[in-house]
C-alpha cells in the first residue's frame, strides 16, 4: 500500500476577495503616496548632522581625487534654466573621462543626489552627466577645444555676437 501525503488547503476560486474600505482624504491633506512626485535629491545622512556639502563641492572632490584636469565651473542661472551650474573637465584618456564619470556618479549618490543620466560613455571622448542642478561635461582636451563650451556659455567673455 502506497502511502500519500495530505493536501494542503486551497483557495476557493468561488470565494470573492474581501474589499477594505476606500480612506477618504480630509479637503486639504497630503495625496496618496503614490500620487507624489518622488524627489530628486535625497537628503544624505551626513547633511542632517550639518556635515553635509552642496553639490558642485562633491563633484569638484570627485574630480580632484581622480586627477581631472583644467576644471572649470560656470554659474549659467541667469542664463538657462535647465541648471545653476555646468562644470568641464578634461582626462587624459577614454578610459580617464570613463572613469571621472563613474566616480562623480557615484559620490553624488552617497552625498544624495541621484544622476539622472549619463551620455557618451561608449565612446569616453565627452562624457556629460546630468545631476539636474549641475552637469558635468568631462571631455578629452581635443574634444574640449573643438566645442569650446566655456567660450559658449561664459558670460564674462567679451566676443559674444
Amino acid at each position: 500500500m502506497s502511502e500519500t501525503k495530505p493536501r494542503r488547503p486551497t483557495k476557493s476560486k468561488t470565494s470573492a476577495p474581501t474589499a477594505r474600505p476606500k480612506k477618504t482624504a480630509a479637503k486639504g491633506a497630503a495625496p496618496p503616496k503614490a500620487a507624489r512626485k518622488s524627489p530628486v535629491r535625497v537628503k544624505p545622512k551626513a547633511a542632517k548632522a550639518g556635515k553635509g556639502r552642496g553639490l558642485v563641492d562633491v563633484v569638484l572632490a570627485a574630480l580632484e581625487d581622480m586627477k581631472a584636469l583644467n576644471v572649470t565651473v560656470l554659474d549659467v542661472r541667469e542664463l538657462t534654466t535647465v541648471t545653476d551650474t555646468i562644470i568641464i573637465a578634461s582626462g587624459t584618456s577614454d578610459r580617464h573621462v570613463k572613469s571621472l564619470a563613474t566616480s562623480v556618479t557615484q559620490k553624488s549618490a552617497e552625498a544624495g543626489f541621484r544622476a539622472l543620466g549619463r551620455e557618451g560613455e561608449r565612446d569616453g571622448e565627452w562624457v556629460l552627466v546630468d545631476l539636474q542642478d549641475a552637469i558635468v561635461h568631462l571631455m578629452l582636451p581635443r574634444v574640449r577645444e573643438f566645442y569650446g563650451l566655456e567660450k559658449l556659455w561664459d558670460v564674462r567673455s567679451g566676443d559674444r555676437t
